[in-house]
């Protein structure tokens, strides 16, 4: 017999999920039937396996060790994408931490999430980091997978936010549809923009390019967007003027940052998908620049009643990566904004 406690990570989580995340190579016939016989029993009754799971519960398997250590097998998990078990040697810059929620600020160069079986990407990471406090036996498993609420391009720096708790993930996705908080970025865009605009328009998405277009005009299939910005500083380049932006992503689309002020002809710095291609030019031969300038930098979240207390008017700031001061200083843009 093994007794397995549910902890408030787990909490919310339906048991026949649980149980199949923690023995992954049994069928949920078995589970069904076991059940049935009382051989899995929770808190000491007879499950049917859709209860929701409560901390501090307690679930019985009366069941042989070697039946359950078949059934989990241990030695696929806590891996690497290829097959190691080494852990990467890659720390995560957390914000903020609680027992509900991680706010990260993930660095350029990383996938959010994977595109691709053998990726690793921020969620892999996320997952090693919690590990790090678990006992071996119990080391690349867990009940509740923590998942992200929001996603950044790989080559978009800066703040993400992720559910370490069933509670925590559900309200955070929550916030993020409701749009109780509000997303502030910064870039870099070519030429001069004065004063603080709202511009909106229509994104339409072509799945085969992993591009989107901008129109004035509704159109099929687009999407309704607004974007708010507000001019920080000014600098100078080959006799080029670039202004850095304060970006309120209102809404949030798929690049819709790069693409709508690509549509007003100031594109952001060092985007090849969007940007003009002689600046791209010049700023990876002065700077070595190979992605767009564009960081997450802010989330303020509301005094909403959906907002958990502990949340409520609470602002999460991302520091900016070295390349992005490196460039502001290059450009002669002033840092008074991060003061």
């Amino acid at each position: 017999m093994r007794e397995i406690s549910v902890s408030a990570v787990d909490e919310g989580q339906r048991l026949d999920k649980y149980l199949t995340k923690y023995m992954p190579e049994a069928s949920k016939s078995f589970f069904y039937k076991m059940m049935r016989k009382k051989n899995i029993v929770l808190n000491g009754k007879k499950a049917a396996g859709m209860e929701k799971l409560c901390d501090g519960d307690k679930i019985k398997l009366f069941l042989a060790d070697e039946t359950i250590d078949k059934f989990r097998n241990a030695d696929k998990y806590g891996k690497n994408a290829d097959g190691s078990t080494a852990k990467p040697k890659f720390k995560l810059n957390v914000i903020f931490e609680d027992d509900d929620i991680l706010v990260i600020n993930k660095p350029v160069d990383m996938l959010s999430q994977k595109a691709d079986k053998n990726d690793v990407s921020l969620v892999e990471y996320i997952s090693w980091y919690l590990d790090e406090n678990k006992n071996e036996e119990d080391r690349g498993f867990k009940g509740f997978k923590a998942g992200i609420c929001n996603r950044l391009d790989r080559n978009t720096s800066g703040l993400i936010v992720a559910g370490k708790s069933i509670k925590g993930l559900q309200c955070m996705n929550e916030i993020f549809r409701e749009r109780k908080l509000k997303k502030f970025y910064l870039c870099i865009v070519k030429g001069r923009l004065d004063g603080f605009k709202r511009i909106d328009g229509y994104l339409t998405k072509n799945e085969n390019h992993n591009t989107v277009s901008i129109s004035r005009e509704m159109t099929e299939g687009a999407f309704k967007i607004v974007t708010e910005y507000e001019p920080l500083g000014y600098g100078k380049l080959q006799g080029e003027t670039y202004t850095l932006l304060k970006v309120h992503l209102v809404t949030g689309k798929s690049h819709q940052i790069r693409a709508h002020l690509k549509s007003i002809g100031h594109p952001i710095v060092g985007d090849s998908k969007y940007g003009y291609k002689d600046v791209y030019k010049i700023f990876r031969k002065e700077f070595n620049l190979r992605h767009q300038i564009l960081h997450a930098w802010k989330l303020e979240m509301s005094d909403d009643e959906i907002v958990p207390e502990k949340y409520k008017n609470k602002v999460f700031q991302a520091e900016l990566p070295k390349e992005f001061l490196k460039i502001l200083g290059g450009l002669g843009i002033d840092k008074k904004f991060l003061e």
